[in-house]
């Protein structure tokens, strides 16, 4: 990540909210196709040295994501992401949590809120990311899992694919 890009990473917990605000340097509808295009998710959505696969997606209001993250040895961590309402390249709403292979939800494990804003500031996009937990033990529970760590690590694979697909878009 570039020094001069804006990176908050916010807890309240009073609210069971963690509020994430990034900055990519690329323009919104690239960085908005990051996040709606299982190909592009594919590529970055996976902290080091995770990968993703999907298995199915449908990004439409009442549709989903399901996906695992890999680790190197090959174990599996599925998730699924229910979108709830779609503005194109402005925002989004969806459920997110654990799952198995099926798709099933994981209800030991917390679900949560994600409403995902893209605006464009000079030169590049910012996204904001507000995550709502059910509960405090719930925030909590995905705080000591690592969720800070892991989504910086995932967000710099985010910078590292811009810049790459950008370059590719000079060239062609």
């Amino acid at each position: 990540m570039k020094a001069d890009l804006q990176f908050d990473f916010l807890v309240d917990k009073g609210n069971n909210t963690m509020t994430i605000r990034r900055e990519f340097a690329a323009k919104r509808q690239l960085v908005w196709d990051c996040h709606t295009k299982s190909e592009l998710l594919d590529q970055w959505f996976a902290p080091k040295p995770l990968t993703t696969k999907t298995k199915a997606m449908d990004f439409r209001e009442g549709g989903h994501w399901h996906y695992a993250m890999l680790d190197p040895d090959g174990q599996e961590y599925w998730g699924r992401m229910d979108y709830q309402a779609i503005s194109p390249i402005d925002h989004y709403t969806a459920l997110d949590g654990f799952s198995d292979e099926s798709g099933a939800l994981k209800t030991e494990l917390p679900r949560s809120n994600w409403d995902v804003t893209f605006t464009d500031a000079p030169g590049r996009t910012l996204v904001q990311t507000i995550v709502t937990y059910q509960s405090f033990d719930d925030l909590q529970k995905v705080i000591d899992m690592g969720m800070k760590e892991g989504l910086t690590s995932t967000l710099e694979r985010l910078d590292e694919l811009l810049l790459t697909l950008k370059e590719q878009r000079k060239e062609g």
